[in-house]
């Protein structure tokens, strides 16, 4: 006996009869060798393109090598449901236990035919799975165990994600691994109950105001446009700002000594024109004008600049309120070239440098849509000519130095109050629903309303007409024509 089958010889197992056995035995009346040589097995794979048939020792040496090569990774479960029930904790322990189940497999079908010493590295590796298995049964029990224990937890939940429109990447879902999982079927459950709250609230607050005789126009909450819930917290915010971002209302006398009122009426006037040309919203108008007086309170600037700052104003006013804005060239071609892009980028720095960025202004518009919307309450039908003559009116204010001294809130409500008196002389222009949204009395708007009305008349005989010939157009309702016969000094 050689040495090779000796080694064979000490790891015999014992003797199984098999059906090819048997064959084998009845043709060569002899038992075959169980187990083949070293060298036999190794010539046999060596050529795989013999003409010989294969035998059973042969095909047994071929899946002992099969079983001797690396095993294919487990493919990866769908990343898109990690967060659900403990699932991506499942997914790793299937990623590390089906090598495992694969192993048994291949062991229980090759058990009669792998040689011992591949039998034996099998059992190793079953061995180190099973412990790889306890190790991760014994973090995840860990991980368990310390969310029960802590306090506040951070929570991924893949339906908001998705309702979001945020994607669950493999790089989060690592991240998500190390981070406490929970299930949130009854925080959602918990949340409805304040809305129903806030909805008894609401209606509490609306029966309130129609018994005082004010109507509630924050009424609609299914429209999300209208922000009804938020509004009056919106509109006190605004008032507050209005303090603080205020222009200064004598910076003509106590810092400029290059420009005059004049020369500011006609750029803000010059300034409606490019607005209709480019077809702006109200909104940019009204924050150019409050952009301009507000650099002016406290930067000199000469007055061949004057006109650089007030396309520069409203190129930072456009692209703060336009969806798209015109571009710098559009507004040095507007100058007839008188400045280049350059020079108004420049200015551009310089005035978003003083302002430090602060653009949202509360400007005299975005008072006037509540007001007229508090206005139109009170009509069945909503009137087209109040809407229109009110933002006459409001945007007549703009070319007026003298309007600085007043709140841009109570130019809004003087606006109204005039606005319904030119339309209906024979009514009250104000009421408690007014009062209450507008927080004005209608013996403070004595002032504003009279020298609003001076301006709607032309008493003082101003040329710049741009904010007229604008309004005497038919869409909108030739609102600049109108006027009241009678004073609005006999109502207070």
């Amino acid at each position: 006996m050689n040495k090779e089958n000796r080694t064979n010889a000490t790891f015999q197992e014992p003797m199984r009869i098999t059906r090819s056995r048997a064959k084998a035995l009845g043709s060569s009346g002899g038992l075959p060798p169980l187990n083949p040589s070293a060298k036999q097995v190794h010539k046999r794979v060596l050529q795989p393109n013999s003409k010989r048939a294969a035998s059973d020792d042969s095909k047994a040496a071929v899946s002992a090598n099969v079983g001797l090569q690396h095993k294919k990774r487990a493919v990866l479960m769908d990343v898109t449901n990690v967060f659900c029930d403990n699932s991506y904790i499942n997914c790793i322990n299937a990623v590390k236990i089906q090598p495992s189940k694969q192993a048994k497999q291949s062991t229980a079908k090759n058990k009669a035919k792998v040689a011992p010493t591949v039998s034996l590295e099998n059992l190793r590796n079953q061995e180190d799975t099973h412990t790889e298995v306890k190790t991760t049964q014994e973090i995840t029990n860990l991980k368990v165990k310390d969310s029960q224990e802590s306090g506040p937890q951070l929570h991924f939940d893949e339906d908001s994600m998705i309702r979001q429109g945020k994607c669950i990447s493999i790089k989060d879902a690592a991240v998500a691994d190390q981070l406490p999982i929970k299930q949130t079927s009854t925080k959602h459950a918990s949340l409805q109950i304040p809305s129903l709250k806030e909805e008894g609230n609401l209606c509490c607050k609306s029966e309130a105001l129609h018994s005082l005789g004010i109507a509630d126009i924050d009424s609609n909450h299914k429209d999300p446009q209208m922000c009804s819930m938020y509004a009056p917290d919106i509109y006190n915010n605004i008032r507050v700002l209005e303090l603080s971002r205020r222009p200064s209302v004598n910076y003509m006398e106590m810092l400029q000594q290059d420009i005059t009122q004049g020369m500011r009426s006609i750029l803000i006037d010059w300034l409606v024109e490019v607005s209709e040309e480019y077809r702006l919203v109200p909104d940019t108008l009204y924050l150019t004008v409050n952009l301009i007086d507000r650099f002016l309170s406290q930067m000199y600037i000469e007055k061949q600049k004057l006109q650089l700052l007030g396309v520069t104003c409203m190129l930072i006013a456009s692209k703060y309120e336009q969806v798209c804005a015109p571009s710098a060239e559009e507004f040095c071609f507007i100058t007839d070239n008188t400045y280049t892009k350059g020079e108004v980028l420049k200015m551009e720095s310089r005035v978003l440098n003083f302002l430090g960025f602060q653009l949202s202004g509360p400007t005299t518009m975005k008072f006037l849509r509540r007001f007229i919307q508090a206005a139109q309450a009170c009509y069945k039908v909503p009137c087209v000519e109040l809407d229109f003559l009110a933002n006459y009116l409001a945007e007549l204010a703009l070319v007026d130095y003298s309007f600085l001294k007043f709140l841009p809130s109570l130019i809004a409500a003087s606006a109204v109050f005039l606005a319904r008196w030119t339309l209906n002389q024979s009514d009250y222009p104000w009421n408690p629903t007014l009062q209450h949204y507008t927080s004005y009395k209608a013996s403070e708007l004595k002032g504003t309303v009279l020298a609003l009305q001076d301006l709607q008349h032309n008493t003082n005989g101003c040329s710049l007409n741009a904010i007229r010939e604008k309004y005497k157009q038919q869409k909108f309702k030739n609102v600049a024509t109108l006027s009241s016969q009678n004073s609005v000094q006999s109502l207070f």
